[in-house]
């Protein structure tokens, strides 16, 4: 999408857009006052698990998870639906929307309206507008050496829904990467307001190692990551023995070779892992040491015990970023 953005002439310019499509960060921000400014975001994919309600919940909270990567509060969604009505009948649709709702209802948001086609694959999720104070969101930039590394949900995302479709995931399995995919970022972000972080993303499509390295990039430093601190969902390594494991988390790894230099321990399992493509993941965020141990405990305090310091920044060095 880089590639294709470049080609589309630049926009006036406008003081009061104050984060746009001219940075890699995860949503829209404009100011409207002193003290108000607009989160714009919208994203939407197909059907990553069978059952349509849970669908609609993951779908959802992927589509807020933007927000709160910017440090806003959802206020308003607008459903974007595709789907073959006259395929899969209206009961399968109104069991998405009503995942998708009472999502949105658990964000405190509401759902302002929407638009659907009728198309041959579903497609299901949402334009959200936040709100947020026009000197207080964060951005995926900024990240200072000596800052801690944390990531709030664990990562192989990608290679467990893969392995839904292949119809090798244990029930077990496919209740826990349900359940961490339609995990609101909530609490997280909510915690976080209590510290002063210096960047912050979610982790989505590109992988862990990918959304780490636009903080890099954009930033201009180093990033160090403990492979042995990431958290895992259990049976990812199990099912990428086997094979099961997504084009896009193949594509994620080949894409980063020339910016990740990977320890001599870190195994091929372990760096497809790092770079599994994530539907709905947690935050990964940048910043002080101490703040990053006192969110941890208050994180694990809240019951997302899954949050965890997995490496460090450190000063601009030949490679982006460093896996041991």
């Amino acid at each position: 999408m880089t590639q294709v953005l470049r080609h589309l002439p630049n926009q006036l310019h406008d003081p009061n857009l104050l984060v746009g499509t001219d940075t890699q960060d995860d949503a829209g921000i404009y100011k409207l006052t002193d003290d108000l400014a607009l989160i714009q975001t919208v994203d939407f994919f197909t059907p990553i698990v069978d059952d349509p309600y849970m669908f609609g919940q993951i779908a959802a909270a992927n589509s807020l998870s933007d927000v709160y990567a910017m440090g806003g509060q959802p206020k308003t969604v607008l459903n974007i639906v595709g789907f073959p009505i006259g395929t899969l009948g209206g009961e399968v649709l109104a069991e998405i929307m009503k995942g998708s709702a009472d999502k949105v209802k658990e964000a405190g948001a509401v759902i302002a309206g929407g638009h659907s086609i009728d198309d041959n694959e579903p497609k299901f999720g949402l334009s959200v507008t936040g709100v947020v104070h026009p000197e207080k969101f964060y951005k995926n930039v900024g990240a200072e050496p000596g800052d801690a590394l944390v990531l709030t949900k664990p990562i192989g995302v990608g290679i467990q829904t893969t392995a839904i479709k292949q119809q090798k995931i244990t029930e077990d399995q496919l209740q826990r990467v349900s359940e961490t995919m339609a995990r609101l970022n909530k609490t997280a972000a909510e915690t976080l307001s209590e510290y002063s972080p210096n960047a912050v993303t979610d982790v989505t499509g590109f992988g862990l190692l990918g959304h780490a390295s636009e903080i890099a990039e954009g930033t201009g430093v180093s990033l160090s990551i403990h492979v042995k601190d990431v958290p895992v969902l259990p049976g990812t390594r199990e099912l990428a023995e086997q094979g099961v494991v997504p084009g896009g988390t193949k594509e994620n790894h080949s894409w980063l070779k020339d910016v990740v230099k990977y320890g001599d321990e870190v195994s091929d399992l372990e760096q497809l892992i790092l770079c599994d493509a994530v539907t709905s993941g947690g935050l990964l965020i940048s910043l002080p040491k101490q703040d990053a141990d006192e969110y941890v405990r208050a994180m694990h305090e809240k019951g997302q015990t899954d949050t965890a310091v997995i490496g460090e920044v450190t000063d601009k060095k030949d490679q982006t970023i460093y896996v041991d």
